[in-house]
């Protein structure tokens, strides 16, 4: 007698150790199937996993178990992310070990992922603090090195006064340094970087083939990117204005990069950056100049802080002239908002049409002059005070310009400035400019990647000797001060130089830890190559990855660097493709309520007890019974304290249960609100399914029934139900719709109960008992990638030996599934009408006679004579009139 209820408990560990023993998930490069790579974004050992990465992780796990019973050699490993910051804070803070704390928190995580029953390769293990893993980052920093993708260059950086250390955009929050709490500096450092702008074009280019990429995060690249066409133009400046900068360099001209030529006309002003080198030259006289860019630098780097801050400008007291006329001269500012590393640092300042530009003039009072007018608009009346107008129109106020169009007072302002020459050179020159820039890895960290170079005084830059690698981070440091703990080791940095001989030192700053996630997916195909990155025979075979699921945050960076890591590897021989990922799913976050107590303060949702539903709602403190306000729904955060501890969920109603609501309660690209009544209803279901698969068997019986010579109507029904929900949820699954997946397994079940429960008695015909038994089988394994501890019971309980997991996918019989109906879409001239069901076998005249018959398509018809009539088979009729 099969129990009642499923011991989720028993039957998850017990198939997990089964799992293990048989290695059912090991993947073999030499398999002979087809090859399917799928992988979800490795996550940071922070020591707990969250729901979000059940969620992720089911969703791949997903993919990788449906591929795997297609018939497809499926890679799904799993690492670890597991260089940076929180590493060094948690030394600090705890007196311990980077590393320590580091593998503590994998072995932490990797058992509750394992308690999730992830079908994952775990001999491919990775973590890339690893020196077997950085070992072949270092080698591939020095062939990158060696084929001119790596430079060292100055380069202006947010600076942490107190950490000594330099920090990402990202770190700065509202100016000061996220951990010190120190007004951030703007510092220009020599840096390492790597030229990723050598492949700008092809980055860009490429996005068009990336199909099963979400457009929204194509178009973040391309924006990121930043391809534009402009005009290279030198404003001469006015030598009456120079006074004091006599005989500085840069005094003769202003040269600007623009994308919008036509607005020349409505020129107010010239701004250039804080470290513009007419900047710095006209600093050297002016003391209060000086100290306005001090100011400039101690805001953040990022595009996002200089745009937000307050519009400020100093004047310097130079003109330059207007190229189309000698008698306007326009002011130079020095403003905190223009970038020194895009263009030339220079712009010209069209307040009517750039929201920035007018933002400035509207503190200064330097006015706004329209030059293009919307449609429809009165140019006489058109003015611009507060928002500047960017769209479309036509030009107006700009001399020979006016009535022109955009493109055309573009190309007529380029083809004039063009036949103009100012020494030997035009006035102006077409140019393409993107936005990307080299990327920065240098950081003053020691939780990193060491950069495998010596620096010597005699031969300058020396490549560390491949056969000295890894160079390896020392053990023996120590964080009781600020700052690079690599800088004041007493010995590990001194070195002799391998080329010389003499004294050198070691670089000290360490990677970027984007560099280690931009190429492991690389590395997981041939994890244990102790002579090279990777195998190219191998790395050609498993990518690009088929299926790479992780979060939208990671659009531009992580995703962006890998694709140039790929590109630089297949430049220096390691792999023979240039992207990838070949499909990408970004996933919706986890969010929950949040809570707060009468004090102000968050409450976690375990402290909560909520009454009631609906407007009534309200909740108490399961400790005390005071009230507790209920917050708006937010991403889960340990900070607002509205997380749900997943070891939790899985100790009370299983991985299953977890995997299930995760999975069905929304789309997958959408956000999925965590609730308690939630996850009740799919545990719920878990016992339900449990108890059809039983109810099945009673009804089948201890032995499996052979194929009969012929079916009777509900037998015949009964595998057209079965057969019908395989196609439909395999087609799910192949779009990633698991939620709809979930859905019609939920009706495929609910047929499947009502026709067991109209049985009656035992034994059931054969024909019948055969129908029950396919369909029992393919309902298992339909939930089997969803819920596989519960499938393999299941499975079990249906009389197979062996795994379900290891169990061919069944192949859903069309034939079964053909309805005899067939629904058309009515269309009048092109434009949809109505519907129309008929019989599969009705005829073309059948088919016309009824569309024409529609109340909706006599009405659109208007009395007006049929010209044709065109039928797509079992699809559309279309009537022209």
């Amino acid at each position: 007698m099969r129990p009642e209820r499923y011991n989720m408990r028993e039957a998850e560990a017990k198939w997990r150790k089964a799992w293990s023993e048989a290695g059912v998930f090991r993947t073999l490069n030499a398999d002979p199937r087809p090859k399917y790579y799928v992988l979800e974004m490795f996550p940071y050992p922070s020591g707990r996993i969250h729901m979000g990465h059940v969620r992720n992780y089911a969703m791949g796990d997903v993919v990788a178990r449906f591929r795997r019973a297609r018939g497809f050699n499926v890679l799904h490993p799993m690492g670890w992310d597991a260089f940076g910051m929180p590493a060094e804070n948690a030394a600090m803070k705890n007196n311990t070990h980077p590393a320590a704390w580091t593998y503590a928190n994998i072995d932490s995580m990797r058992a509750q992922l394992q308690s999730m029953g992830l079908s994952l390769d775990w001999s491919r293990e990775i973590a890339t603090c690893d020196p077997s893993y950085y070992r072949h980052q270092q080698k591939l920093f020095l062939d990158f090195l060696a084929a001119g993708l790596v430079a060292r260059k100055k380069s202006k950086v947010n600076w942490d006064p107190v950490d000594h250390t330099v920090l990402a955009n990202e770190q700065v929050i509202d100016g000061r340094g996220w951990r010190s709490g120190a007004v951030v500096e703007q510092r220009e450092l020599t840096q390492w970087f790597l030229r990723i702008t050598d492949f700008s074009e092809d980055l860009l280019s490429s996005l068009d083939r990336l199909e099963r990429w979400p457009e929204k995060v194509r178009l973040m690249q391309r924006n990121w990117i930043g391809r534009s066409e402009g005009l290279m133009v030198r404003f001469v400046i006015d030598p009456a204005s120079v006074g004091a900068l006599e005989g500085e360099p840069g005094t003769n001209e202003l040269e600007i990069y623009t994308t919008r030529p036509d607005t020349l006309f409505g020129a107010k002003f010239m701004a250039i950056a804080p470290d513009h080198p007419l900047a710095a030259a006209a600093a050297r006289h002016d003391p209060k100049l000086q100290a306005f860019i001090e100011e400039c630098r101690r805001v953040g780097t990022s595009v996002a802080a200089i745009e937000t801050a307050e519009k400020k400008g100093y004047d310097i007291g130079l003109r330059v002239f207007h190229p189309f006329d000698p008698e306007w001269r326009l002011p130079v500012y020095v403003a905190n908002f223009i970038l020194m590393d895009y263009g030339t640092g220079a712009i010209f300042g069209c307040p009517a049409h750039d929201q920035r530009d007018l933002d400035f003039v509207n503190v200064y009072g330097l006015g706004a002059t329209p030059v293009v007018c919307p449609p429809d608009v009165d140019p006489a009346t058109f003015t611009v005070n507060t928002v500047a107008y960017d769209g479309d129109g036509v030009m107006i106020n700009s001399r020979f310009l006016d009535g022109m169009t955009i493109e055309a007072a573009k190309e007529e302002v380029a083809r004039r400035l063009e036949a103009v020459t100012i020494g030997n050179a035009p006035q102006a020159r077409r140019q393409v400019n993107f936005k990307l820039r080299d990327w920065g890895i240098s950081r003053q960290r020691y939780w990193g990647c060491p950069i495998p170079v010596i620096h010597c005084e005699d031969c300058g830059v020396v490549p560390v000797p491949e056969t000295d690698l890894p160079v390896r981070l020392p053990e023996d440091v120590t964080f009781d001060q600020p700052g690079n703990p690599l800088d004041r080791h007493p010995t590990w940095k001194h070195v002799a130089c391998p080329r010389c001989g003499k004294p050198a030192r070691r670089e000290t700053d360490t990677m970027d830890t984007f560099v280690d996630s931009s190429w492991y997916f690389v590395r997981f195909t041939d994890p244990t190559n102790e002579t090279a990155p990777t195998d190219p025979a191998v790395a050609n075979h498993w990518l690009p990855v088929d299926q790479y699921i992780g979060g939208i945050e990671h659009a531009i960076l992580h995703l962006l660097y890998s694709r140039f890591f790929t590109r630089a590897m297949r430049k220096c021989g390691h792999v023979g493709i240039d992207e990838p990922f070949a499909g990408l799913f970004t996933q919706g976050m986890v969010v929950h309520e949040t809570y707060r107590d009468g004090c102000g303060q968050w409450v976690a949702p375990n402290e909560v007890q909520i009454d009631a539903e609906g407007g009534a709602r309200r909740a108490i403190m399961i400790d005390t019974g005071e009230p507790v306000e209920i917050g708006p729904v937010e991403k889960m955060s340990k900070s607002k304290h509205n997380t749900v501890d997943p070891d939790e969920i899985i100790e009370t109603y299983g991985a299953d249960t977890a995997r299930w609501f995760m999975l069905s309660d929304s789309p997958p690209e959408r956000d999925v609100i965590w609730t308690e009544a939630g996850v009740q209803g799919a545990y719920k279901q878990t016992q339900r399914l449990w108890r059809l698969v039983c109810e099945i068997e009673r009804v089948v019986g201890p032995e499996r029934p052979a194929r009969p010579q012929a079916f009777g109507e509900e037998a015949k029904r009964i595998r057209q139900v079965a057969h019908a929900a395989l196609a439909r949820i395999e087609d799910e699954i192949e779009k990633l719709r698991f939620n709809v997946c979930i859905a019609q397994i939920y009706e495929f079940a609910n047929a499947l109960s009502s026709a067991v429960g109209a049985i009656d008695a035992a034994p059931v015909a054969d024909d019948l008992a055969y129908a029950f038994a396919e369909a029992g089988d393919i309902l298992v394994h339909c939930f089997a990638p969803m819920m596989p501890h519960l499938a393999e019971e299941c499975w079990e309980v249906l009389g197979h030996d062996g795994f379900v997991s290891g169990s061919p996918w069944p192949e859903a019989d069309r034939g079964l599934i053909v309805s005899d109906s067939v629904t058309y879409v009515v269309q009048v001239n092109g434009k949809k009408r109505g519907e129309l069901t008929l019989p599969r076998e009705a005829g073309n005249p059948a088919i016309e006679s009824s569309a024409l018959a529609l109340d909706a398509v006599a009405r659109a018809m208007d009395n007006k004579p049929v010209r044709k009539v065109i039928i797509v088979p079992n699809r559309i009729v279309n009537v022209v009139v």
